[in-house]
């Protein structure tokens, strides 16, 4: 059996094959995925919630190009925040508790009325490829081969597995096969990555347990209501109108710490059953009461899971510790004296590709036509998963197509940061975004996604007619709105200079002018606005760097360069400049394990081959 005729195929349907998927069709490529099961489409495997720091200005990205990932949110978010509002605009982050029902067959609704999309459901035990002809030993992808043995052609294939590759997930001494609770593994993929001569590693991440609603305290607990007016993910959204519901705030305890510190030798991550390394900065109720043994209490987050789901998510304790030992940790807890734990937490183990071995695009260097995107690559989370999906899909249709790959750069979205990161440096633990990752993160705000990324998704062709006007229109509005604060005047001085003051946001001028009162009750278009007139002298002073970052940028290095032929350069930058193959002398400068001196060499033995070719 053969299924014959796709541009683009995608293995996996969470977050990162979503938005390829998407991407792929919605750019006229013939496109397939395929996924052990349609219901677990969008499947949201952890936490129940989309955004945060770094993270929520990267969804807002994602919607700006055209993704779906906003979109879902807007339709199946519980409750809203925007975070960091008691610091400046210029650094608030939009956060939504999701329904994990609602988010997932919304997710699976845009797909399956998707024009071009295909929904297969199978497993895929190997990559097909052939000699790429071009006498380096690179080879081209032909298509996949199912475990039934039915065959899938396709010159595309994006591989989005999450942490399901290898994936084993352990509970205290035990130990079963699978990527998520219930869900079956992907072993022989593995095996075919390695085959086509990619490197692989193994990575670790954890989840909580999950409670009943219905048998926790939540009378002694601490609210946490969300925003009275909420912020939409997606420019599309108007305004959010279903019911929001509040979360609550517990703590462990040092009876709790005490019971994890004498049950240390069962826990995976320090009994050596798990060797892999962990997020960093998600890390499990074990790591936490041992690297901060001075802390006698963590906090902890009861999420809802839907709006009628009986399910508690227990943001804050990511557990691998034996059943026995996580029912006594939880009795400990004020509020949680009775609850019922509904799923236990475990921690998966699985492999990934080392992502030096991919290009900017997101294509593999060794194999044509191979693009990876999400876990497989190390990073961690729903929106980093995504915003590769995104890129990936649409440099695969690109390929398809003839046209050449879309590079987003550092100074245009946190997902050029998170791609850049990846591809020049690498990964010892998996990748979380941080807004202090970017060097431009001022220049990076969620109020100004779409102007920054709107217009290149128009001219993929990404961006369809309705996004475009309302684009168009807000942007008039911003530009309006500007004019505004410098045409009124209160008091002797413009709208504009009272604006510049530390402690105004505009709201006494707003009831003030008719004019300002319409925009104020935008919080985007205000809160643009508001940034630019604050920020005035930095945003300049930011464009200025940009400006010479770009520079480097522009200055490409041949793909085929021998960094051998560099007299006096260090081994090491030897070694890690063929193995990455930085596209310009910005990438190479960022690579890691490079030095000054290695990129002042770089550059001096550029010029001098440009200068015996030209003319």
């Amino acid at each position: 059996m053969s299924h014959v005729g796709y541009d683009v195929l995608i293995i996996g349907g969470g977050h990162a094959g979503i938005e390829a998927a998407w991407a792929a069709a919605n750019l006229g490529a013939r496109t397939a995925m395929v996924t052990f099961r349609r219901d677990a489409i969008g499947r949201l495997s952890c936490n129940p919630a989309i955004g945060g720091i770094g993270k929520g200005q990267m969804v807002r990205e994602i919607d700006a190009l055209g993704g779906l990932m906003g979109r879902i949110t807007d339709q199946a978010g519980i409750q809203f925040r925007m975070l960091n509002r008691r610091k400046g605009p210029a650094v608030w982050a939009p956060r939504a508790q999701a329904d994990r029902e609602i988010y997932a067959s919304t997710a699976r609704r845009f797909l399956e009325d998707c024009p071009n999309l295909t929904i297969l459901e199978g497993g895929v035990e190997s990559i097909d490829a052939r000699p790429h002809g071009n006498g380096r030993g690179a080879r081209c992808v032909t298509g996949v081969t199912l475990a039934d043995g039915a065959f899938i052609a396709s010159p595309t294939v994006i591989v989005t597995s999450g942490t399901f590759l290898g994936a084993l997930m352990h509970c205290g001494e035990s130990q079963v096969p699978g990527g998520r609770h219930g869900e079956a593994a992907a072993i022989g993929l593995s095996g075919s990555l390695r085959s086509l001569g990619l490197e692989l590693g193994r990575l670790k991440t954890g989840t909580p347990p999950r409670l009943l609603r219905s048998t926790v305290d939540f009378g002694r607990l601490d609210e946490q209501p969300g925003d009275a007016r909420p912020t939409p993910f997606s420019f599309l959204t108007e305004r959010i109108t279903q019911p929001q519901v509040c979360c609550h705030v517990t703590w462990t305890n040092a009876r709790v710490h005490e019971l994890i510190r004498a049950n240390l030798h069962r826990a995976p991550m320090y009994s050596g059953q798990i060797e892999s390394r962990g997020p960093r900065y998600c890390p499990s109720i074990e790591d936490k009461v041992v690297r901060f043994a001075d802390k006698d209490r963590h906090q902890i987050f009861l999420e809802p899971e839907g709006y009628d789901s009986e399910r508690i998510y227990v943001n804050g304790i990511s557990t691998s510790l034996p059943r026995d030992v996580q029912r006594q940790m939880i009795a400990m807890i004020e509020g949680l004296e009775r609850a019922t734990i509904a799923q236990w937490g475990y921690a998966v183990e699985y492999d990934f590709v080392p992502p030096e071995q991919i290009d900017a695009s997101l294509m593999t260097k060794r194999v044509r036509g191979l693009f990876l995107a999400g876990q497989i690559n190390g990073t961690s989370g729903y929106e980093e998963a995504a915003g590769q999906g995104l890129v990936a899909g649409i440099n695969a249709a690109r390929l398809v197509a003839g046209d050449d790959p879309i590079v987003l750069g550092r100074d245009e979205a946190y997902v050029g940061v998170m791609i850049d990161d990846l591809v020049t440096r690498g990964v010892t633990e998996p990748y979380r975004m941080f807004t202090s990752r970017a060097e431009h993160r001022l220049h990076l705000r969620y109020d100004n996604a779409d102007a920054r990324l709107t217009p290149l998704g128009r001219r993929i062709g990404l961006v369809a007619d309705v996004r475009w006007a309302r684009f168009q229109e807000r942007k008039s509005r911003a530009e309006r709105l500007l004019r505004a604060f410098d045409s009124l005047r209160f008091e002797g001085r413009s709208v504009r200079e009272w604006l510049r003051r530390p402690n105004e946001d505009g709201r006494r001028l707003a009831e003030r002018f008719e004019e300002l009162s319409a925009y104020y009750t935008d919080p985007d278009i205000w809160a643009r606005a508001l940034v630019e007139v604050k920020y005035d002298g930095y945003i300049q002073r930011q464009q200025r760097e940009i400006k010479r970052c770009r520079e480097f940028e522009a200055h490409r290095i041949p793909s085929d360069f021998d960094y051998g032929s560099i007299p006096n350069l260090r081994r090491e930058a030897i070694d890690r400049w063929s193995a990455v193959l930085p596209r310009n002398i910005g990438q190479a400068a960022r690579t890691s394990g490079i030095h000054p001196t290695d990129v002042t060499l770089l550059m001096v033995q550029l010029a001098a081959k440009e200068r015996l070719v030209s003319p």
